[in-house]
């Protein structure tokens, strides 16, 4: 999942890219797509806090052998 949004966020970003090419100054269709982009980055944040919250959760719950005796 986490990587299909890093695909759109690329995505998003040439499609804003060729936009500012093609017009040669910002607009509104620019930001309409600058704001798709920053709601991809919050989910891309999201997700990757999730995931090391819970990988933190397993290693925490991991049993630890002591070989001490």
């Amino acid at each position: 999942m986490i990587q299909e949004l890093y695909t759109t966020k690329r995505s998003l970003e040439l499609e804003w890219q060729k936009e500012y090419l093609q017009s040669g100054r910002h607009n509104v269709k620019m930001i309409e797509i600058n704001k798709k982009i920053q709601d991809v980055i919050k989910a891309i944040i999201a997700q990757e806090f999730e995931e090391d919250t819970r990988l933190l959760k397993i290693k925490d719950a991991a049993p630890e052998a002591s070989i001490a005796g």
